[in-house]
């Protein structure tokens, strides 16, 4: 089996785009450097996060009362679709974090344990009809879901494929994209809601190992789930770097940091997202597809390239950024940056059904070429510009 290894409300994050940054050149590097890590911080990571978490306890919600409406028997084609689309909207803000990886979410494995796969089936097959621990998750919910099961069966995926209708094709169970048909099992509902609870407590705990704080409903989730927070203070260690109780010496090593994340997701996206069902010569390879049933795999690539574009030029329009830097020493390769940026999304979004085409697709080499490139700039050109 294949496992990946690894603001506010109102702020559209998804939508920020680099400008071109003005100034001459900066006299002060560690000055320039701290003023990024702050709206970094702040306006992109935890933001995200927050978001994140807060479609997370609007799916838990919707999956509650989907449950709810199988036990009575009731209708409940509009809550699927409601779920379907906070779902898509959590997995959003997920993708859009792969750029900053290398903080709690590697740390403490919250990046396999969501977003791992392919599904182990005949794992869950067995699982949704072994009665005694199907009565234990429905006492204990998520709680067992995070502790008892292996990556294999939970996260993001577990969840896809039990709100998304899947069809066999070619030896595998692949997606429609549409919500799942009104159908559902108990047994299925009930692991659907205990899936979702635990993937909400994973974002919330996001949230708080950089935030260092939520909000007083996500700690009753946690404290309901008796869930500990991890008290990493990353936020505040990047913000306060050279201080005792930060890991980091110097605001050089937040931004070598920052760009090291970019460039991981960049080869990620290449060499294995995009790459490895391009190839498809194993079944390995060809189950390697990121979202096969909801088919919004080339969303989750050019979110990934969205999260670099964040990570590099800000979320927000006016946040002070590594490009902010990267311009005032070199304004012509900050230009480079920013275009293979947009390229590269450009490109992946050109693909259309991904998950039944990716094989010698044309199009998928193209992306690939593209993304290659955007890693490249990154890493022989602006990861040497800063680490002068």
């Amino acid at each position: 089996m294949i496992f990946k290894l690894a603001l506010c409300a109102a702020c559209v994050i998804g939508m920020a785009a680099c400008e071109n940054k003005g100034g001459g050149a900066s006299s002060d590097k560690e000055e320039a450097l701290q003023r990024a890590a702050t709206p970094y911080v702040n306006n992109t990571v935890i933001a995200t996060y927050r978001a994140m978490a807060d479609a997370g306890i609007t799916l838990l919600e919707q999956t509650g009362q989907i449950l709810e409406a199988v036990e009575a028997e009731q209708d409940y084609t509009q809550l699927m679709k409601d779920a379907d689309a906070s779902w898509r909207l959590m997995r959003k803000y997920w993708e859009q974090s792969e750029a900053f990886l290398y903080g709690p979410a590697g740390a403490h494995n919250i990046d396999p344990h969501i977003d791992s796969w392919p599904l182990d089936f005949n794992a869950m097959n067995a699982l949704l009809n072994d009665s005694a621990r199907m009565a234990q998750i429905e006492e204990e919910g998520g709680a067992y879901v995070g502790d008892k099961l292996g990556y294999a069966l939970k996260g993001f995926h577990a969840c896809e494929f039990l709100l998304f209708e899947s069809i066999e094709q070619g030896g595998r169970a692949v997606g429609t994209g549409r919500p799942h048909a009104t159908n559902l099992t108990h047994a299925e509902a009930i692991y659907l809601n205990a899936i979702v609870e635990d993937l909400t407590q994973q974002a919330i705990l996001l949230e708080y190992a950089w935030a260092g704080e939520v909000s007083e409903a996500k700690m009753a989730i946690l404290e309901e789930g008796e869930v500990e927070p991890y008290e990493d203070r990353y936020g505040w260690q990047m913000i306060n770097a050279g201080k005792a109780g930060s890991i980091y010496v110097t605001y050089q090593e937040v931004a070598e940091e920052i760009i090291a994340g970019a460039i991981d997701i960049a080869g990620e996206v290449a060499d294995l997202k995009l790459g490895n069902p391009y190839i498809s010569s194993t079944p390995e390879e060809r189950d390697y597809i990121e979202s096969p049933y909801s088919c919004t795999s080339t969303i989750d690539f050019a979110d990934n390239i969205r999260s670099i574009q964040h990570a590099y030029c800000g979320a927000q329009t006016g946040d002070y950024s590594i490009s902010n830097y990267v311009y005032r020493q070199d304004a012509e390769l900050d230009a480079n940056v920013r275009k293979a940026i947009e390229e590269a999304i450009v490109a992946i979004e050109a693909i259309e059904d991904f998950e039944n085409t990716a094989q010698g697709n044309p199009l998928v080499k193209t992306a690939i070429e593209k993304v290659q490139a955007l890693e490249e700039v990154l890493d022989d050109e602006v990861f040497p510009l800063l680490s002068k």
